[in-house]
């Protein structure tokens, strides 16, 4: 009897506190939630923007750009064949020669205006300068070509050739430098974008609080049943549905996107980057060939250069050929690869006997091989070669842009779901919350 007294004071004083403490802190958890809801869409729907933006720049702008600057450099260096092809043909330089070097100094012009208006991309950056170095070395080419054709057409031969050693010197010491760092820097923009697109922490970052907040919406049902009596709180519930699909749809659409960027760059920028490789070392190759004919030197430079490319182009283990059809895997490309393959070889042995014929005075046979227009002739297995190639470029591009396009569009609307499911559930808890703290009123 008595500790009944004490029993009293006891429960007038806990039941009332309990009965304050409990809407406030039902209070202070729908502002928690909401909060944590919105903050979750707000982080969510940025990473979703941010890979999105990236996917859409490696489809929209990048690999425009790359491709803008790879054939630039291919119009120069053709170029540059092309015209010395055509002086040692002789004063009589055939219609197709003079519209295939005015076709190439053409095309470099406009892909260097193309690639100048997007002077945003370079800012003053290395490319920036190399872009300007372009711009001011064309003109001074064109003009020794124009000047060494005329002169060879009224058979000034020596200043002729003086005025085309000036060109070549002003392409190979000038703009393909200034070109391929273009390139270059275009093709590491790609790349960097590409793994922008795919990359993890980001995505990771936001799945990690996905499961911080599916969490607490967990233990704040389980608080709430256990405090009010009430199994189901339909509000906090509609939020953790909502988290749970959008949290898988992050999950499936990066993973779709991802693997179809990381299959762009394996199996297309990558080959297609080692393919252009070759072209342009074949290119160089066939201009040691032509300069080798004027200059008449005896020097062993030119023949180490074309052997330098030999190696590098292939077919051969760790050759640029190689490595292209390690990546490609159209059938397309497998094809057009095989064929130059066979190409390469045969081309890089008949460059072989060129040299030989050189090194033995044999200037006629050399010089009918070179730039002769026989099936049998350099100059014949160089369009063959370079067909083949510019075929599986072709093919391999046509792969990345598939694969890209996908990995772009696997993310769209994620940004958008995020922020609909966040301001959802901010709702959805405020309700489901609300609705128990008016019991208390």
């Amino acid at each position: 009897m008595s500790a009944a007294p004490a029993a009293l004071p006891l429960s007038r004083g806990v039941l009332p506190r309990l009965a304050v403490s409990t809407p406030r802190t039902i209070g202070l958890l729908m502002a928690g939630l909401v909060a944590l809801c919105l903050l979750w869409g707000a982080i969510g729907a940025w990473t979703a923007d941010v890979h999105a933006a990236a996917a859409t720049q490696v489809v929209r702008t990048r690999e425009p750009l790359s491709l803008t600057a790879r054939q630039m450099y291919q119009a120069l260096s053709d170029a540059d064949v092309t015209a010395t092809t055509a002086f040692l043909t002789g004063p009589d330089e055939s219609l197709a020669a003079r519209q295939r070097y005015q076709h190439d100094i053409s095309l470099a012009a406009t892909r260097l205006s193309e690639l100048q208006g997007a002077e945003a991309t370079w800012a003053a950056g290395p490319a920036a300068a190399s872009l300007a170095t372009v711009a001011a070395s064309l003109p001074v080419y064109h003009a020794y070509v124009a000047q060494a054709q005329s002169d060879y057409a009224f058979g000034f031969e020596s200043t002729g050739s003086g005025f085309l050693t000036e060109a070549s010197e002003v392409m190979h010491l000038t703009l393909l430098p200034a070109a391929r760092r273009i390139y270059a820097d275009t093709n590491a923009r790609l790349t960097a974008s590409s793994a922008a697109a795919a990359g993890l922490p980001t995505v990771v970052i936001t799945l990690a609080l996905s499961v911080v907040l599916g969490w607490v919406l967990y233990r704040a049902q389980r608080w709430l049943s256990r405090r009010t009596r009430r199994i189901v709180n339909y509000g906090l519930l509609g939020a953790s549905v909502a988290l749970g699909i959008v949290a898988v749809w992050l999950v499936v659409s990066f993973a779709v996107g991802r693997a179809d960027l990381n299959r762009a760059e394996a199996h297309g920028s990558v080959p297609v980057e080692a393919l252009a490789q070759a072209a342009i070392t074949v290119q160089r190759a066939r201009g040691d060939q032509m300069l080798n004919l004027i200059s008449r030197s005896g020097t062993s430079s030119f023949l180490g250069d074309f052997n330098t490319a030999r190696r590098q182009t292939g077919p051969g283990a760790g050759s640029l050929l190689a490595r292209a059809a390690a990546g490609s895997t159209s059938s397309g490309a497998v094809r057009a690869l095989a064929a130059a393959d066979s190409e390469a070889h045969g081309w890089y042995q008949l460059g072989e006997h060129v040299f030989t014929l050189d090194s033995q005075n044999r200037y006629t046979q050399e010089t009918n091989l070179v730039i002769g227009s026989g099936p049998g002739s350099s100059a014949a297995g160089f369009s063959r070669l370079q067909r083949d190639l510019s075929a599986a470029i072709t093919a391999d591009q046509a792969n990345f842009a598939a694969s890209a396009n996908r990995g772009a569009g696997a993310l769209t609307g994620l940004s958008a779901a995020f922020a609909i499911a966040a301001l959802f559930m901010a709702a959805g808890c405020a309700w489901g919350l609300s609705r128990r703290l008016a019991e208390y009123r």
